[in-house]
């Protein structure tokens, strides 16, 4: 009998039982696109690869094609040939192709819509599926009410007895807060907090939830995790592409919106909290948004933010093109493709101590950390020229791609000379454990058919994050000169590096 959310034989508390699904249907909208493609169906057939999916599973796609159900099958094979993380089995994909369907339409097609809900009551049927359904919105934001009120109006979210509807919504959430809360109305309007799944696939990461595990599960670092002795917070996400094939995406929303203000906000939210009382998902949340409720960006907005736009030069050996002349980017635009800003975190625990947060395309290198800069030592018994190559105390959480953490310290160079050096002791996820980690998007769909949501970002840290970002944004938008120009290939504009200096502080550089 397989173990399930629902199966009343399964002790949470035996860690040698996998946490499976129980029967469901998931639903994905906007299925031909790249992060369908490339993400969703290679984690679906990961998870089933795994053991993770019950027998009792469907996968329905919806998009504009004239396809038949083979021909959609034909294209997440392709997608799982290609993108999935484990090796392909043959009789787990025999598992799987069973449950395949594909609706052709568009959004605002009741026959569409009429055949969506002929073809899930018929998995319900055939899968015994049992009214179980999760409706991943992959789409554009401008089209979630038409999609969520074609759902209401067709009865696809009628709960049955004993059964659940869930749906799952990609960011960006909204554009600001006032638009943020209008996105939460419509959909709200259908489903209950609890039913809505924002994903953030940043906090999927095996890394980001390590974090937890670093501060919480070992007594060394929580008496240092402060103001007394953390100088400094550098959260980075950079990137060394540009924008790609994305322009229609991209251009208008900007580094800012695409990643601080969801993924480098949970970040310094999961960073500055305070510990919960458990892992529960109501419990995470509280202490997240407390962090939220008490950061903001302080002072001259001119002097605590910074925004660049790159443009032509060498990304390694390859001569690239500035973001100007990007297809499809219109000539004048102020689109900030590199974005920082300084987070104050008004509470007894970060008083007094600032986190820079930065986001970028065409840096040098692809990364994302979050760094602790320590305070120097009151007193050094040194002469000046013995610790003359000794940096800050550092700790340093890696994302992505070397997953892992750093810690920068001190040491004597050997030798009969008081030389005093800056050395790393490094924890490498690849090294120290033979598994290796799972996709975010296979846990967090995992999570939304079993309905937990410890992971997911709820509406109100959406809004708190936007009353951050808002005054940065609205600032921006009143100027009047372009995002100052830097070189792909190198670490930003000037106007950033003068940003932390002003503080006494500068950007590290992975």
């Amino acid at each position: 009998m397989p173990y399930s959310s629902d199966n009343p034989l399964r002790d949470p508390q035996d860690r040698r039982l996998p946490r499976i699904a129980g029967p469901c249907v998931l639903v994905i909208f906007g299925v031909t696109g790249d992060l369908s493609r490339k993400k969703l169906m290679p984690a679906v057939y990961d998870l089933a690869n795994r053991g993770m999916l019950p027998p009792g599973f469907g996968l329905v796609g919806f998009a504009r094609r004239d396809w038949k159900n083979q021909d959609f099958a034909q294209v997440v094979h392709d997608a799982v040939k290609e993108n999935a993380r484990t090796p392909f089995r043959e009789e787990v994909w025999e598992q799987l192709l069973e449950g395949i369907r594909f609706v052709p339409g568009t959004f605002d097609s009741d026959e569409s819509f009429s055949k969506l809900k002929e073809t899930i009551t018929e998995l319900d049927e055939a899968r015994g599926t049992g009214g179980n359904h999760a409706f991943y919105l992959s789409i554009p934001p401008s089209s979630f009410e038409l999609v969520v009120s074609q759902l209401k109006k067709h009865d696809l979210t009628k709960r049955e007895e004993g059964g659940w509807n869930r749906v799952v919504i990609e960011k960006p959430f909204g554009h600001d807060l006032e638009s943020a809360q209008e996105l939460n109305d419509v959909v709200s309007s259908l489903f209950e907090p609890h039913e809505v799944f924002r994903i953030d696939h940043y906090l999927g990461k095996e890394t980001v939830q390590n974090m937890l595990a670093l501060r919480f599960a070992n007594q060394m670092f929580e008496p240092i995790w402060n103001n007394h002795y953390v100088s400094h917070v550098q959260i980075t996400m950079a990137e060394d592409i540009g924008i790609g094939g994305r322009a229609g995406y991209y251009d208008g929303i900007g580094a800012a919106r695409d990643v601080i203000q969801n993924h480098l906000l949970q970040l310094l939210a999961l960073t500055a909290m305070e510990e919960p009382t458990s892992f529960e998902a109501s419990q995470l949340r509280t202490e997240k948004q407390k962090v939220l409720a008490a950061a903001h960006v302080p002072g001259d907005l001119s002097e605590t933010t910074a925004r660049g736009q790159y443009c032509a030069g060498w990304q390694g050996a390859e001569e690239v093109k500035g973001y100007l002349d990007a297809d499809g980017v219109d000539s004048s635009s102020t689109t900030e493709t590199y974005a920082a800003i300084r987070v104050d975190v008004d509470n007894r625990r970060w008083a007094g101590v600032p986190f820079y947060l930065r986001a970028a395309k065409r840096m040098p290198r692809r990364v994302t950390e979050v760094a602790l800069s320590f305070k120097r030592a009151p007193h050094l018994p040194f002469t000046a020229t013995d610790t003359e190559e000794l940096g800050t105390n550092a700790l340093v959480m890696r994302i992505q791609p070397d997953e892992g953490v750093t810690l920068r310290f001190g040491a004597k160079v050997p030798g009969t000379q008081m030389e005093i050096r800056e050395v790393s002791m490094d924890f490498a996820y690849g090294e120290s454990f033979t598994e290796s980690s799972p996709e975010a998007y296979e846990r967090l769909i995992l999570d939304v058919m079993l309905g937990d949501a410890p992971l997911f970002p709820q509406q109100q840290e959406v809004e708190l994050s936007w009353k951050i970002l808002d005054p940065v944004l609205e600032h921006w938008a009143a100027l009047d000169e372009q995002p100052q120009p830097y070189e792909s290939g190198t670490w930003g504009p000037q106007s950033a590096v003068d940003m932390l200096a002003r503080d006494g502080f500068a950007w590290r550089r992975p």
